[in-house]
């Protein structure tokens, strides 16, 4: 005893647990009008659910549901063994829902509307466990309108725990009946029951064909007249309506309400969550859309902000590269080669303090020193605009124009994958004008110490000892030469070797004309190596300025332009994982607790697929047969 129970206990637990994650679902924000409805109907589901666990202790509320003289009135006076409602065989007499209970039932722990009933007592033994409802047709109003059959109907069905279908041979096919029942029967356990036996034939295997939607343990063949009758005089109803009775009297019994109301609850709540499901499956390639265009006009832009980036940092390449090539000669230290770099790269100060020498009055070196100060003003200037450029380079890419036309494209896709609520509206340009300047602030912040990372690495890698070794190896190879052959015609040329042997002739002393020309050479071979060492310099520096535009474009566009629209696609992904996570559980947890036995109920979607594909497969056999 003490093992059910925890059984019982474990069982509410794991179905508690289910519907907390369903109601965490509905109650998170997601900024998605499909989600809206699914939510709207994950509520009411949720209502419901909260309805059957209140009612949980309660005996189960049986209800008839079938068209009109489909004999559900005779039925309950059958099932009853008394006539509690009155019956009629071609008209609907049931205008009002009749509520059959024991004469020591509570009427008001059963969380029914009382007013909407006709309310009856009986001693009846089936009344311990269960009451029974004598429904209105669904079939005798078209609309569902205040006050009719159809809308009284369906303000009970939330309320029942299982439903008795009665159908005969005239009326098993009724659409407009079997319509109904498959709103009805989501939440409930179903039975199944021909009437007229006495009159009709038995048209069970036809009819089960019909419900291929439910699962359809058992049908029962019944004549409610004579199972009545039977009962007046005191005999035991034998055959297919003693079968009914005791399925009514054991699959209901106390012991088994907490099962057929879990059953009930799973079976309802993955109805809704699939019926969920499938809205959001029919809008989420409207997201998807949506999200390979917000991607689409993030990689316009960068591609718009590398270019102009690179375009705007090669225009000021000359800047970078004379930046670079002093850093490169500090790192470099003092050596023959370096010092041509020092030269090249100072030349205009070297011009001008040349001419300073040259000066024969203060005029002149007031004159010199006025244009050499120009001169550094003047490179001053062009470093501080090449960086203030830099600065404004959102100007060719994020301007209002170009925020317009964006905002316009991605409104249409927002519009249709239902997320306009998250797109700033026409009025709203100045909280994109705000986004776009935070997106460049974040960009532009620092652009500038990035490029002098860039301009120290360069000149970290171009001053290495092998780079270094190679300039002055040949550098020096060209001086070695001169003084050799300076050294030689001096000391053994001209003075050793005569007098070392007096029969060598003295040669002559080398003349200017080879000073002159080994000084041409020796400019034109530093001008080579000095040109060959910017070029090296040049191609690093277009690489890594390439690099770093493209490096600092990906990151500034990495959040887009449209936040909220990014952040509500990746709300909608991580939502629609979070419901397909609990719909997988709520259908293995329907699958583990199935009730079995002889209730029946709707299916579940994998198995009403497979059943359709069996029908589809005995049709297609008889036809080629």
């Amino acid at each position: 005893m003490i093992s059910n129970d925890l059984d019982q206990l474990d069982l509410l637990a794991r179905v508690d647990d289910l519907t907390a994650r369903v109601r965490a679902w509905v109650d998170a924000d997601l900024p998605w009008e499909p989600a809206g409805r699914v939510k709207a109907l994950l509520r009411r589901v949720l209502d419901r659910v909260e309805t059957l666990r209140v009612r949980l202790e309660t005996p189960l509320v049986v209800a008839t549901f079938g068209g009109t003289g489909t004999g559900k009135s005779t039925l309950v006076n059958a099932l009853v063994g008394e006539e509690v409602t009155q019956t009629g065989r071609q008209r609907p007499t049931t205008t009002k829902p009749i509520l059959i209970l024991h004469q020591e039932s509570s009427a008001e722990s059963l969380g029914l509307p009382l007013d909407r009933f006709e309310i009856v007592r009986s001693n009846a033994d089936v009344l311990r466990d269960i009451v029974i409802v004598d429904c209105p047709d669904p079939d005798t109003s078209e609309t569902a309108g205040a006050g009719s059959n159809l809308a009284l109907l369906r303000s009970i069905v939330p309320h029942c725990d299982v439903l008795i279908f009665a159908a005969t041979q005239q009326k098993y096919r009724s659409a407009r009946v079997l319509e109904e029942l498959a709103d009805a029967a989501s939440g409930c356990r179903l039975l199944f029951v021909q009437t007229h036996a006495d009159t009709d034939e038995d048209i069970r295997d036809d009819w089960k064909r019909t419900l291929d939607r439910y699962d359809v343990p058992e049908m029962f063949f019944v004549d409610s007249p004579k199972a009545l009758d039977e009962q007046r005089t005191g005999r035991k109803p034998a055959g297919e309506f003693g079968r009914l009775l005791d399925v009514l009297r054991t699959e209901l019994a106390a012991s088994e309400r907490v099962r057929v109301r879990r059953a009930n609850v799973l079976d309802l709540l993955a109805e809704a969550l699939d019926r969920g499901r499938d809205v959001l499956t029919q809008h989420r390639p409207a997201v998807e859309t949506m999200k390979d265009r917000l991607a689409e006009q993030r990689n316009k832009l960068s591609a718009d902000l590398a270019n102009g980036l690179r375009e705007e940092l090669l225009s000021t390449r000359n800047l970078w590269e004379r930046r670079l090539l002093a850093a490169v000669t500090e790192n470099w230290g003092f050596s023959p080669f370096s010092s041509v770099l020092r030269l090249y790269n100072g030349l205009g100060g070297f011009l001008a303090s040349m001419s300073v020498y040259r000066a024969r009055t203060a005029a002149q070196i007031a004159l010199i020193g006025a244009a050499e100060g120009a001169r550094r003003l003047r490179s001053w200037q062009e470093e501080r605009n090449a960086e203030d450029r830099i600065g404004r380079l959102d100007a060719f890419a994020l301007d209002d124009a170009r925020l317009r036309e964006t905002r316009l494209v991605i409104a249409g896709y927002a519009d249709e994958a239902g997320l306009a609520a998250s797109l700033p509206t026409d009025s709203d340009l100045e909280e994109l004008r705000g986004v776009a300047a935070r997106v460049e602030t974040q960009f532009l912040g620092n652009a500038g110490q990035q490029i002098d990372e860039l301009i120290r690495k360069l000149a970290a890698q171009n001053s290495r000892w092998y780079v270094r070794l190679f300039y002055e190896t040949l550098f020096g190879a060209y001086l070695a030469f001169v003084l050799w052959r300076v050294g030689k015609n001096f000391f053994w040329d001209s003075f050793l070797r005569p007098a070392m042997n007096d029969a060598a002739p003295s040669i002559e002393l080398l003349p200017a004309e080879f000073y002159i020309s080994a000084g041409v050479f020796f400019l034109l071979w530093s001008g080579l190596l000095v040109i060959a060492f910017a070029r090296r310099l040049r191609r690093g520096l277009d690489r890594k300025i390439r690099e770093l535009a493209d490096g600092l474009t990906s990151k500034r566009l990495s959040g887009g332009l449209f936040p909220s629209l990014d952040a509500a696609c990746r709300r909608i992904d991580e939502q629609i994982a979070r419901l397909d996570a609990v719909t997988a559980d709520v259908k293995a947890a329907r699958s583990e607790f199935a009730t079995g036995g002889r209730l029946g109920g709707p299916r579940s979607v994998a198995a009403r697929d497979r059943g359709e594909s069996l029908n589809r497969g005995r049709e297609e056999t008889v036809e080629a047969r």
